[in-house]
C-alpha cells in the first residue's frame, strides 16, 4: 500500500496521525498541490475530486477521503482501537467525530479560504462570510470547553479518531486563521495540551 500524502495540509495529517497511533508506517507519495499536481490525469484517475489523501491498495485499488481511509486502517489494525470496539461505542464516536468536522472543521476551513491570502487567486472569496464563520469557530471553542468539563477527551474517556480530528482543525486554524484558544477556555487548553503531546501529533 501507498498513502498520497501532502505534508502542510490537514486531511493528510488526520490519517499520518492515525497512522501513528497504531503504529502503521507506510510508504508515502508528496503530492505538490500548489503546482496542481493533484489535477493530473494520473492522480484524477485515483480520486477524481483531486482531494488528499489517497490510499493506494496492492491490487492498485484507491479510497480517497481521510475517514474511510481511516476505517480501513482500523480494520486491518483493530488495536489500539480509535473508532469504537462494539455498536454503541461506534456511532458515539462517530457522532462526535461528525461534530468535530461539520461544526468546528469545516468553519475553519470557510474561514480560511476566505480570508487567507493564499487562495486570493485561487477561489472567489467571500471575506464578510469567511469572518461570519471565525465567529462561529470562536462559539465552538466555548462549547468544546463546556464538552470537555467532564471528560478526558471529546468522545469519552479515551483518545480516538474525534481528538484527532479536532486537534487537526484547531492547529490550522491558528496557523493559517489566527484562531487561537483563549486561555479563559481551561478545559480546551488542558485537552489540547494533552493530544499535542502525544507523540503521534508530529506525525
Amino acid at each position: 500500500m501507498k498513502l498520497y500524502n501532502h505534508s502542510q495540509a490537514p486531511n493528510p495529517r488526520r490519517v499520518r496521525i492515525f497512522m501513528a497511533e497504531k503504529g502503521i508506517s507506510l510508504p508515502m507519495e508528496e503530492v505538490d498541490l500548489m503546482a496542481g499536481k493533484n489535477r493530473t490525469p494520473e492522480f484524477l484517475a485515483k480520486n477524481p475530486s483531486g482531494g488528499l489523501p489517497v490510499l493506494e491498495l496492492d491490487d492498485g485499488g484507491c479510497i480517497a477521503e481521510s475517514v474511510a481511509i481511516c476505517r480501513y486502517l482500523e480494520g486491518q489494525h483493530p488495536e489500539p482501537n480509535l473508532m469504537g470496539r462494539n455498536p454503541r461505542e461506534q456511532a458515539e464516536i462517530e457522532m462526535w467525530n461528525r461534530r468535530m468536522e461539520l461544526e468546528l472543521f469545516g468553519s475553519i476551513g470557510q474561514t480560511i479560504c476566505n480570508t487567507h491570502p493564499m487562495f486570493k487567486e485561487r477561489l472567489r472569496q467571500f471575506p464578510e462570510y469567511g469572518e461570519a464563520q471565525r465567529a462561529v469557530v470562536q462559539q465552538r471553542l466555548e462549547r468544546m470547553e463546556k464538552e470537555l468539563a467532564g471528560r478526558q477527551f471529546v468522545a469519552g474517556d479515551r483518545y480516538t479518531i474525534a481528538d484527532i480530528t479536532a486537534l487537526v482543525a484547531i492547529d490550522i486554524a491558528g496557523r493559517m486563521a489566527n484562531i487561537t484558544i483563549p486561555p479563559a477556555l481551561a478545559n480546551l487548553n488542558r485537552w489540547h495540551q494533552a493530544v499535542s503531546s502525544r507523540p503521534s501529533a508530529k506525525a
